[in-house]
């Protein structure tokens, strides 16, 4: 299953050919800020170039990145945020929560895309969904039958778990969100849901020892930018300790995690480039509804499974939109 959102597909239908709009001669500025680490954002950025190129937008010619990585630092975040601002770019596009309040705390004027950052209501960065109302758009990963279907799956590989533990960044406001909606639903059956909070990338490894201590069936690992820019490490310290683990982007499913339920992010910052194609033509933010997934995918890693000793039922292997062999 691809993710799609459903207000984009009414975009598309609407949407001009990727010329149309676009003075002759005119170079459009762009700003990407990510606020992690740019041997990941990397890979965000030429996605959301790819879209921009099949919309008719090249780096170079009619379009201009700058591009600015924060590497997981709050003051530098805030840094480039501002330095974006002042350099008066045509659009900026932020990746995940902190990229998202940094531009917004930057500028009130010039239109932010953003890209899986939380839930933007609750965050202050819009009015609504359907009616953002200020500068800021985009698309969100927030999806809140997600903390269901984890403990459902959950369940469904290892019956006999009495606990789970919810591994998180802290500082992310989301992730505790999604912490309370998950033990709501592990209550309701009669699963044990313990927290385990990261400060910081200094805190990584006390967390770690602290899922060590514990040593739990499972675990849960909330995605954003400090857990992705770790996941291989977290994937290969699960394994490490006999324990199954489960998350919400198949990016960690690729780094050795057990289990992965959610959108696709990959194609979520791909989706993005109509959003900047659609305001460099005209279109204010303010009128382009903000929208979250409505399909999700379900991705198996097999051998972390036979790793673990686990056994993949065919029926949940079935299912699965990917297997990672």
């Amino acid at each position: 299953m691809r993710v799609r959102f459903l207000a984009l597909g009414l975009v598309l239908l609407v949407a001009p050919l990727a010329t149309e709009g676009q003075p002759a001669g005119k170079v459009y500025r762009i700003g990407f800020l990510y606020p992690g680490a740019q041997a990941f954002g990397a890979g965000r950025l030429a996605q959301v170039q790819q879209g921009l190129r099949d919309l008719g937008y090249v780096d170079g010619q009619n379009a201009v990145f700058e591009v600015r990585w924060a590497e997981g630092n709050p003051e530098r975040l805030a840094q480039y945020a501002a330095e974006l601002a002042r350099l008066k770019v045509d659009v900026i596009v932020t990746a995940a929560a902190p990229g998202a309040r940094a531009a917004k705390d930057a500028t009130s004027s010039i239109p932010l895309v953003m890209i899986d950052p939380g839930d933007p209501v609750a965050a202050g960065l819009v009015a609504s969904m359907a009616r953002p109302g200020g500068n800021a758009t985009g698309l969100t990963s927030i999806a809140p039958e997600l903390a269901g279907k984890h403990i459902e799956l959950l369940r469904e590989v290892l019956p006999h778990a009495s606990g789970v533990m919810f591994l998180f960044n802290a500082a992310n406001r989301d992730a505790s969100v999604a912490l309370s909606q998950t033990r709501a639903v592990g209550d309701g059956m009669g699963l044990r849901v313990d927290a385990v909070p990261i400060e910081g990338v200094p805190g990584l490894e006390t967390a770690l020892e602290e899922v060590r201590k514990r040593r739990p069936p499972a675990l849960i690992i909330y995605p954003d930018p400090l857990t992705f820019a770790h996941r291989e490490r977290l994937a290969r310290f699960a394994a490490e300790l006999g324990v199954a683990t489960f998350s919400a982007a198949g990016e960690f499913a690729d780094a050795g995690v057990l289990l992965t339920y959610g959108p696709n992010f990959s194609t979520m910052f791909r989706d993005a480039a109509m959003y900047i194609h659609k305001i460099l033509t005209g279109t204010r933010p303010a009128d382009l509804p903000v929208e979250r997934p409505t399909r999700f995918e379900l991705i198996i890693n097999v051998r972390t499974a036979k790793a673990l000793g686990i056994t993949i039922s065919p029926s949940l292997r079935n299912r699965a939109d990917r297997i990672v062999e």
